[in-house]
């Protein structure tokens, strides 16, 4: 167990009446918006399980409109997320649906930024803890507690080594790395938590490899999006 885990036992310092449907609810809608690597203009949000039969009464759809907007779960502002939503320009569309997913309490998002698209599919676990089960069409596991890469990039030798290179000239150390592809010779997602937070000189760098189409940080502790 490292360290940072013993505090995830104790729960969040949060608004909201549970753990599970609002704190987990904002960190998946956090996690998102780290994803996507800038503000979004439009999300598209489905409610499976729990979080569909009873989120709204707990919260849930407010709290993951807050976390769209890089609240943190003791945000004050988290009552108000869908106005300060259309304040800031996001379009927000929510929708329930009855298919059974594994865990009761998950969310998809869609989101659509000023160049980018990303989806993501989260559960929130309990004590607002949060996984990460997919990202597009890749399917992922990380929670987010710790600095995370989500390196886009093309199946090719070399790809992977290179980003470790550079890892390891910023003082970077790889806890856990998991790789997803689409196909052989595809596109591929790699999943790269790390011990301490990511340079953001090293993320250009990352950027520049030849293969690597997209670069983002998802890092829950973090308390401003790059």
């Amino acid at each position: 167990m490292r360290f940072k885990d013993v505090f995830a036992i104790i729960g969040p310092v949060m608004i909201g009446p549970s753990s599970s449907h609002t704190a987990g609810a904002a960190r998946i809608g956090r996690a998102a918006r780290q994803a996507l690597g800038e503000p979004p203009l439009v999300a598209d949000i489905v409610l499976y399980g729990s979080f569909a039969d009873t989120g709204q009464g707990h919260g849930t759809d407010t709290a993951i409109v807050a976390g769209l907007l890089d609240m943190d779960t003791d945000d004050a502002r988290i009552p108000d997320a869908f106005g300060e939503a259309e304040r800031s320009g996001l379009e927000v569309s929510l929708r329930m649906s009855d298919e059974t997913q594994p865990h009761p309490n998950t969310a998809a998002i869609v989101l659509r930024g000023p160049s980018r698209r990303i989806s993501l599919l989260g559960r929130s676990i309990g004590g607002g803890s949060v996984e990460i089960a997919r990202i597009d069409r890749f399917a992922v596991k990380f929670t987010a507690v710790y600095p995370t890469l989500l390196i886009f990039h093309e199946d090719r030798a070399g790809v992977i080594a290179d980003v470790s290179g550079i890892l390891r000239c910023a003082h970077v150390n790889i806890g856990y790395m998991t790789v997803d592809r689409a196909s052989r010779s595809g596109s591929v997602l790699t999943v790269i938590e790390c011990d301490q937070a990511v340079p953001a000189d090293a993320l250009p760098l990352i950027r520049g490899l030849a293969g690597v189409s997209d670069v983002s940080v998802v890092d829950l502790a973090a308390k401003e999006v790059r």
